[in-house]
């Protein structure tokens, strides 16, 4: 019988290790930018088009590449930061296991051009799937170019797994921002399709923050700053009025390598607590210094989840940390430090910290924002007869109570005709006049009892399938507006609003670019009641990407229920009787009245004999 077992080609095995280290064009990115960052480059500069998938090139001043380092640069676990073992536990630079390059050029076609300060030529050198091209000398400047053509032209099943051009131009930005925001003192430009995205000159980190996020953190940001034995923390916390519903402007960095870690969010977001609703989520960029040893960051291919060995002692400096910034800036009255967090007995050694630490505890009085301390003069009045009334004014006093009284009327049932299609309750009819209960709620009487009906929810569901029908056509009504408005946006948001144009369009919205990441608004949807386009827009946007971070919904689903969400009527506004039955009308002439798009009760209906039940028991 013959043997089974055999060794895998080359570029079969570099195919698998690109499965895991280039999952999408974003990956191919990160990995690229990395390296010029390795090389000690101040000045990169990324082109790519079509998504990512025609054309990925970075351009860096580094240290540049001899031949022979860059002919074995492509291959598989080449690298020139490990001799031995222990290096893995002592790594402070980006890459060290070889794979980026050797797994990027077994799907793609690679062109690298590289020289040394000191060399009179460069080198070029071309890849197809694994197979070397050509090496030739070059002239070329300084450092490395590096151009990654036709990801997964071999892997036809892989590319078909690619999403849109949009969306992958979003993971390409995003992974762009992490690097940028990493390496404030270095130069990054960004080109999507010969437009600019990005233009970030040397600077520092907050500038670097408006930079890559946009001019919305202006007055939002407060600087974290904490130095212990263990572990060091420096960067920036947004103010509770910050916090987004969805997450995203969240990012840490462990030694200048992102990282995802959902423990240490969570310190954060407890540092939080009740400054802000339990379902936002507040910005914060956070760089966090620590021996290289207490960490293991060779426990994931992308290298974006690393382990600590003392979480504990982490999550408690973290939380301290976020509490003494917010209470330095009046966000909170005061700071709780009393929890244990196992400091070493070199913080506990520390006079100077300890010191500080006890002034924190000083008693002092203050005035909460809330706090108004009530007027107690004239209390005995309450034992003097003279402040009752008379006894003749009794009559008066209760005539003045009858009237102020809210009287509520039904009309008869002759008077009214069936005015809506029950789909759910052909047999009822409304046969009395509908009325609010603490402008949220609206009941309505029908032959068999009564309707309680949700205001928004109800409201949510109108405008849910009316926004569904215009999409569906591709034409909804517009209104322009007397004074167009000016949005800025992040970059990354800017991209999502191109992406969505047409459908924005479809719903009504007029929105043109107008370059650096601005657009103008120059109409609205006409049957939505607006009294700030600008807040509508933006708004719109925040509960998209909430909704899209909750939910797997395609965009025209999501831009229908977020556009419903933002523009229905909420708790709180009164409505005349006529907008209430119109508004009860129109919910029975939905598709589906009973939810509203997020799966809540539009209505409620109370039986008589349910009614009965309360109170005879």
């Amino acid at each position: 019988m013959n043997d089974l077992i055999q060794l895998l080609p080359d570029a079969i095995a570099n195919q698998i290790a690109a499965g895991e280290v280039v999952q999408r064009p974003a990956s191919a990115l990160k990995e690229l930018l990395e390296n010029c960052l390795d090389a000690g480059a101040k000045n990169i500069k990324v082109i790519v088009k079509e998504g990512g998938k025609q054309l990925i090139q970075v351009i860096d001043d580094g240290i540049g590449m001899s031949l022979t380092d860059a002919r074995m640069s492509f291959e598989r676990h080449a690298t020139s930061k490990i001799r031995k073992s222990d290096d893995l536990f002592c790594i402070r630079t980006f890459g060290f296991r070889g794979e980026a390059l050797a797994s990027i050029a077994a799907v793609a076609q690679v062109e690298m051009k590289t020289k040394r300060p000191q060399d009179e030529l460069g080198t070029l050198l071309c890849i197809e799937g694994s197979e070397v091209k050509k090496q030739e000398p070059i002239s070329c400047a300084d450092g490395t170019s590096i151009s990654v053509k036709n990801l997964f032209f071999n892997v036809p099943a892989r590319r078909n797994f690619l999403k849109s051009n949009a969306v992958e131009t979003k993971h390409l930005v995003e992974e762009f921002q992490r690097v940028a925001l990493s390496y404030p003192e270095v130069a990054f430009t960004f080109y999507q399709n010969d437009m600019q995205l990005f233009n970030l000159s040397p600077g520092k980190l907050g500038k670097r923050i408006l930079g890559v996020l946009g001019q919305g953190y202006q007055d939002q940001l407060i600087v974290c700053h904490e130095e212990t034995p263990l572990l060091r923390i420096k960067g920036y916390i947004g103010k509770p009025s910050s916090a987004k519903k969805t997450r995203g402007d969240q990012y840490f960095f462990v030694n200048n390598r992102y990282i995802k870690s959902n423990y240490l969010h969570h310190a954060v977001v407890s540092a939080f607590e009740g400054l802000m609703a339990p379902d936002q989520h507040p910005f914060y960029t956070l760089f966090l210094e620590i021996d290289p040893s207490h960490i293991d960051i060779n426990v994931h291919p992308t290298k974006t989840e690393i382990k600590f060995d003392d979480e504990r002692t982490i999550y408690g400096v973290l939380k301290a940390a976020i509490k003494q910034s917010l209470g330095a800036h009046h966000v909170v009255p005061s700071i709780d430090f009393s929890l244990d967090v196992n400091f070493t007995d070199t913080w506990r050694q520390d006079t100077t910290q300890s010191q500080e630490v006890q002034s924190e505890h000083t008693y002092k009085n203050f005035n909460g924002p809330a706090f108004r301390k009530q007027d107690v003069s004239g209390w005995e009045k309450l034992f003097d007869n003279r402040g009752l009334p008379e006894r003749g004014d009794e009559d008066s006093l209760l005539a003045r109570r009858n009237e102020e009284t809210e009287t509520i009327t039904f009309s008869s049932r002759a008077n009214l005709t069936d005015q809506v299609d029950r789909r759910d309750l052909p047999e009822q009819k409304i046969t009395g006049n509908t009325f609010q209960v603490e402008s949220k709620y609206i009941i309505a009487q029908v032959s068999t009892g009564i309707l309680l009906f949700d205001q928004q929810a109800s409201h949510e569901r109108i405008l849910y399938e009316r926004f569904v029908r215009q999409l569906d056509i591709s034409k909804g009504a517009s209104q322009q507006c007397l004074f167009p408005q000016t949005v800025n946006l992040s970059p990354a948001d800017y991209v999502l609003v191109m992406e969505l144009q047409e459908e924005l369009n479809s719903l009504g919205f007029v929105v043109s670019s107008f370059g650096n990441h601005t657009v103008i608004i120059n109409g609205v949807p006409a049957d939505v009641a607006i009294t700030n386009e600008k807040a509508l827009f933006e708004s719109l946007l925040e509960q998209f990407k909430h909704f899209k971070s909750e939910l797997s919904l395609d965009k025209r689903e999501n831009l229908a229920r977020s556009l419903a969400r933002r523009s229905a009527i909420k708790t709180g506004q009164k409505l005349s009787p006529q907008e209430m039955e119109n508004l009860v009308g129109r919910l029975f002439a939905c598709q589906n009245p009973n939810y509203s798009p997020t799966g809540n009760k539009t209505f409620v209906k109370l039986d008589l004999t349910k009614i009965d039940s309360f109170f005879n028991q």
